[in-house]
């Protein structure tokens, strides 16, 4: 058992390393783009279904919250947290509606919207970043394996190099973490 926990570890360590040298210049653009737009009066969009919707309102918390710095709050918003929305619209419209209807409720010019999808072919993940897009929102989405038709849809894209489920949110909600830490530097280092 112990052989095995520590082989849980190390494969993570491994996918984690693997992704961030695959995606180190990703990382600094995206991060620029969501300052910029964080700066400038825009807000964060985030979903994803069970885990990557967990992740979403984690990361929206730290935005608004705060991750390491004592500074303002920051707008983001998490699409999966508001369950009488998300029930409205799965009853009276489709379950793939539920991100793209909020989306076009929230969402404005100039806004980021972040995708999570472990496998990229979530329909109601597709729909919601589709309709981000449609309004001229940054898109950005984050995956694994081979990205799926997720990749298709969004402006940016984070592909973990992994198809085992666990090992794609890992490193997921790693990037949440260091994003919200090179966001801070980028907007408060001064201060």
């Amino acid at each position: 058992m112990k052989e095995r926990a520590i082989k849980a570890f190390e494969e993570s360590a491994e996918v984690k390393r693997r992704f961030v040298r695959e995606h180190a210049d990703r990382i600094e653009q995206v991060v620029r783009l969501i300052a910029r737009a964080l700066r400038d009066g825009h807000k964060l969009l985030l979903f994803g279904n069970g885990g990557s919707a967990t992740d979403a309102s984690h990361l929206a918390a730290e935005f608004v919250g705060r991750y390491h710095k004592d500074r303002r709050p920051l707008p983001a918003l998490a699409l999966g947290a508001d369950l009488a929305a998300l029930t409205c619209i799965a009853n009276d419209y489709a379950y793939d509606e539920v991100f793209a209807r909020q989306v076009k409720a929230h969402g404005q010019k100039g806004d980021i919207a972040i995708a999570i999808s472990t496998s990229g072919n979530s329909p109601n993940v597709l729909k919601g970043a589709e309709a981000a897009r449609a309004l001229g929102l940054t898109t950005v989405g984050w995956t694994g394996g081979k990205g799926g038709k997720l990749v298709g849809v969004v402006d940016h894209c984070f592909i973990v190099p992994s198809t085992v489920t666990a090992r794609i949110q890992e490193s997921h909600i790693t990037l949440g973490h260091v994003l919200c830490e090179l966001i801070e530097e980028e907007l408060f280092e001064k201060t």
